[in-house]
């Protein structure tokens, strides 16, 4: 079994050279440097930065599952690098909406948050997960003791709203959005069994 010290001095640097490569690929792209952005680039910018981030949240939540299944304690380390990735790529995403699409023009950005739904429950999953970054310190976690485990718990909300958001954004081809929905379907009903299981010992 990999010890935790190993991991830390083994894995984190090349874990998070993998977790920034798709973003550096983004910026490569527009730049026609290692491939393009099709017709609507600030589409295709906005879409590539949104779903690496919602597969960074499922990711972030399949770590404590797998720990638990595989017996590998140092799986843990990697929980609040792939939570931050995930604040990251989200924010990224809304930045491209705001400035690129929206070229921050307040009224109309104010009026999409209200009247559209799938966009106002994105705006929801984005604080819930920078309350998540915030709070993500050892030190706030030293600070709000037990209340840190229960703001936490909202990662469950987040990942329920960051997937609902992205089927309500699509119109056509529904498949990807179905994965998603599946494998966080699994995610949290594995988390509920557990939670049942130890009510019962």
């Amino acid at each position: 079994m990999l010890s935790s010290r190993t991991a830390r001095k083994l894995l984190k640097p090349p874990v998070f050279l993998i977790c920034i490569l798709p973003f550096f690929l983004i910026f490569t792209d527009a730049f026609e440097l290692t491939g393009n952005l099709g017709a609507n680039p600030i589409e295709e910018i906005q879409d590539r930065l949104g779903n690496w981030g919602l597969r960074f949240l499922l990711l972030t939540l399949m770590i404590s599952p797998l720990r638990h299944i595989t017996g590998q304690i140092w799986l843990i380390l990697f929980r609040r690098m792939l939570g931050l990735f995930t604040f990251f790529y989200i924010l990224m995403h809304f930045f491209t909406w705001l400035i690129l699409e929206q070229s921050l023009y307040i009224p109309a950005i104010t009026e999409d948050i209200i009247t559209r739904p799938f966009i106002t429950i994105g705006f929801l999953a984005l604080l819930i997960l920078l309350l998540l970054t915030i709070t993500s310190t050892n030190k706030m976690q030293r600070k709000l003791q037990k209340k840190w485990h229960k703001i936490h718990r909202l990662v469950y909300s987040a990942s329920i709203l960051a997937v609902w958001h992205y089927w309500w954004q699509v119109k056509k081809d529904i498949t990807e959005p179905l994965i998603y929905v599946v494998i966080l379907s699994i995610l949290l009903s594995y988390r509920i069994w557990m939670k049942y299981l130890r009510k019962n010992k």
